[in-house]
């Protein structure tokens, strides 16, 4: 019995250390800092709507390639 708290109280204090130093590291990098930001950025993302008119301004881009045309 004495024998395994030898060894168990120093990994628990080992595991309690490590624990502290990572929330510790945590607070201090700003991980903590903005909580509600990126949950909400994915609602305020603009999409580019898709070009319908596509294929009227390949015709308007040959129709200017070609010159003026004469209407009558």
């Amino acid at each position: 019995m004495e024998g395994s708290l030898l060894i168990l109280i120093p990994i628990s204090v080992l595991l309690v250390l490590l624990i502290v130093g990572v929330l510790w590291w945590a607070a201090r990098s700003g991980q903590f800092d903005d909580m509600e930001g990126p949950a909400h950025a994915i609602l305020m993302d603009d999409d580019k709507p898709k070009p319908e008119s596509l294929p009227e301004k390949e015709a308007e881009k040959s129709a200017d390639a070609e010159g003026p045309q004469q209407r009558t």
